[in-house]
């Protein structure tokens, strides 16, 4: 079965997350978002994108740890490797992209949500956060990069050391979304936000994503092995397996 449920409406592409209640990330998902980027880049009847879940509890949860706890490290280094690329594949992608954020976006899942232009989400308790360091882990480098070009230093610092989740006022207040919505307008709102910005000169628009991306990307680019094998040393250790291990309980 599919992870992810596609839609066409006015030019824009509607991909929705549909893996069980939480959209938890497994190698396959990766796969398919992958897949729906490059198309969305390459076929020029797609002007834009909008990231969003087929339901209204999480838009994702993040890695699937109970299934990634159990890879060794190349194997686990495998998927973390694919999904730092769909990462930034997503993020410099030449047409927009718009995260219709209906339920929580944790860790991984508020990651891919960071790699979109504009977030909208929903009222009421949808909660956002990267809560890497509390299980031994770094958050992710390309989400590192991201969050900081998009909030600053000051609140990227608060949001990874801490830990937390934030409700939506406050990921609003900080510059983590851009919009609050009523759930039923989250979706429609964003695919014409997508659809807005596509129907411009679509060169034009591109070198002007690609200047905002570019010095990200490379950022990103310059320190990637590095960052990815760091990583997988916290992985493996000690600390974060006995860490996974009491979050695998509650997952």
């Amino acid at each position: 079965m599919k992870s992810i449920l596609l839609e066409q409406r006015d030019g824009v592409t509607i991909a929705r997350l549909r893996r069980g209640v939480t959209n938890a990330l497994d190698l396959q998902c990766v796969n398919e978002l992958a897949e729906v980027v490059g198309e969305a880049r390459s076929n020029p009847d797609v002007h834009g994108l909008v990231l969003t879940s087929a339901n209204d509890k999480f838009f994702s949860i993040g890695f699937d740890i109970p299934q990634l706890f159990a890879l060794g490290r190349d194997e686990f280094g495998h998927f973390y490797h694919a999904f730092n690329r769909v990462c930034l594949d997503l993020y410099t992608l030449p047409k927009p992209t718009v995260a219709a954020i209906t339920g929580h976006a944790i860790a991984g899942g508020c990651i891919l949500a960071l790699c979109c232009d504009y977030r909208l989400i929903a009222e009421g308790r949808k909660l956002m956060g990267l809560n890497e360091v509390k299980l031994a882990l770094p958050v992710p480098y390309p989400a590192d990069c991201m969050l900081r070009s998009l909030v600053g230093a000051r609140h990227a610092r608060e949001v990874m050391e801490s830990g937390e989740f934030y409700p939506p006022e406050a990921s609003l207040e900080m510059g983590m979304v851009d919009q609050l919505l009523a759930l039923e307008q989250v979706v429609e709102s964003a695919v014409e936000k997508a659809a807005g910005l596509g129907s411009l000169p679509a060169v034009a628009y591109g070198l002007i994503k690609r200047n905002r991306v570019e010095v990200v990307e490379a950022e990103i680019l310059a320190q990637r092995e590095e960052k990815e094998r760091l990583f997988l040393d916290c992985w493996t250790s000690e600390e974060a397996r006995g860490r996974l291990r009491e979050a695998i309980e509650k997952f």
